[in-house]
């Protein structure tokens, strides 16, 4: 399992944190945020792939930022796959 460690940009949020093993995602965690929703998200991906994920919440706008944290944890996804 490989822990990833990302710092999202234009969200509440200051990190996101990750395991990824064999392609799936698991123990998604935020540092800042709206927690609640962001525990939510935690659980929804959890064991779910990686890219599927990626595809899913890749978009997804909070308000007027052109981002959202789900967004961000897309990005931080899609920045591992780049690297592997």
């Amino acid at each position: 399992m490989e822990h990833v460690t990302f710092t999202p940009s234009g969200v509440c949020s200051r990190q996101i944190d990750f395991d990824i093993e064999d392609g799936k995602i698991y123990n998604v965690a935020y540092i800042g945020g709206c927690n609640g929703n962001l525990k939510a998200v935690g659980k929804l991906v959890e064991g779910k792939d990686a890219k599927e994920i990626a595809d899913l919440l890749r978009g997804n706008l909070c308000q007027t930022r052109g981002t959202s944290c789900a967004d961000q944890l897309a990005k931080a996804i899609d920045q591992y796959v780049a690297a592997h």
